[in-house]
């Protein structure tokens, strides 16, 4: 692998509003100069969080699987997805399935899980016609940002996620866990520290208890990380909060937050942190055949509606134990 220097690479974008964004000008095929600047590009996202990368003129799956595993050697299987996601090869998925009218608000990746990943890839084939921006927001400066009596509650006592798996709403049994036999997700809750219960009519409900705040396994600076906001009820749409609530009662929701100690999380707070990660926001729109690389523990992203076809390839990277965070997740609690 070359060491090619960061210093070497031209054209470089840096604003305050923005992603950093670098205009590539490789002079034979995408996946070969990914490896050529491997450890250059990493080493922007080691100092900025997010680079941009424009002008690699991505334009198919396969290539966009061998410029991901070009940048990484340890591409994840996700596990625990939240929707569903179609795969493009090994480890190569598209973007999570979500109303393009809805916003996917900031979260971090499988923030929910006991082995999340270091690092997010993401490559445009078709961006839309409006909107659709993968924005991102610095998880140290909006933990600066939250009123400290909130954010020391939940370091100390973490945060809940729960979930209703059904047929109809969010990542199937099979999507979520790679199977559909009871047995072994069972053995998969037991491992990660999942609680769970199954319905009487055959359905799954489970709980997880994580950190909200963990330190960089790298700088060891400490980072709002989760997806409290995203996965809460309140950050619906209106309509669609109350036709959950309807068809399932306020128990059965597909997913939502908690405090850790099971507290319901109030819909002032969940606009404030909204609010908060808005205020730290940058966004660059998509063009097709942009590359993507996302420090996954230090910059939250989100997805924002559009309007027309979208198609965003995703691949998960350089998994990390939380328990390398300076945090020790705890078994939710009944």
């Amino acid at each position: 692998m070359s060491s090619t220097p960061l210093a070497s690479l031209p054209d470089m974008e840096l604003r305050p509003d923005r992603p950093p964004v670098l205009h590539a000008k490789p002079p034979g095929d995408a996946t070969s100069w990914a490896v050529q600047y491997r450890d250059a590009l990493r080493a922007h996202v080691a100092e900025h969080g997010v680079l941009l990368v424009r002008g690699l003129d991505l334009r198919d799956a396969d290539q966009v699987g061998a410029v991901f595993a070009g940048l990484s050697d340890s591409l994840m299987t996700e596990r625990e997805a939240f929707a569903p996601r179609q795969s493009y090869g090994p480890r190569v998925y598209s973007s999570a399935t979500w109303p393009a009218s809805q916003p996917m608000c900031m979260h971090h990746e499988l923030s929910y899980t006991l082995e999340v990943p270091g690092l997010m890839l993401f490559a445009c084939l078709t961006a839309p016609s409006q909107g659709g921006a993968t924005a991102v927001a610095d998880a140290e400066q909006v933990l600066q940002a939250l009123p400290t009596e909130l954010s020391d509650q939940f370091e100390r006592e973490g945060w809940l996620l729960t979930r209703s798996y059904n047929d109809e709403i969010g990542a199937s049994l099979t999507e979520s866990f790679g199977t559909d036999d009871h047995a072994a997700i069972e053995r998969y809750c037991r491992a990660q520290a999942i609680d769970f219960t199954w319905q009487p009519d055959g359905s799954l409900h489970t709980r997880q208890r994580r950190s909200a705040v963990v330190r960089h396994p790298l700088t060891g600076r400490r980072c709002w990380f989760n997806q409290i906001a995203f996965l809460n009820e309140w950050t619906l749409a209106p309509e669609v909060r109350e036709y959950l609530v309807d068809v399932y009662g306020e128990d059965g929701l597909p997913f939502n937050t908690r405090f850790g100690d099971g507290t319901p999380i109030s819909e002032d707070i969940v606009h404030l942190l909204n609010t908060t990660y808005e205020e730290h926001t940058r966004r660059e729109p998509w063009q097709p055949g942009d590359l993507m690389l996302v420090d996954n523990i230090r910059t939250a992203h989100s997805r924002e509606a559009y309007v027309g076809q979208r198609q965003v390839l995703v691949a998960m990277a350089e998994p990390r134990r939380l328990s390398d965070c300076g945090t020790q997740p705890e078994a939710s609690r009944r």
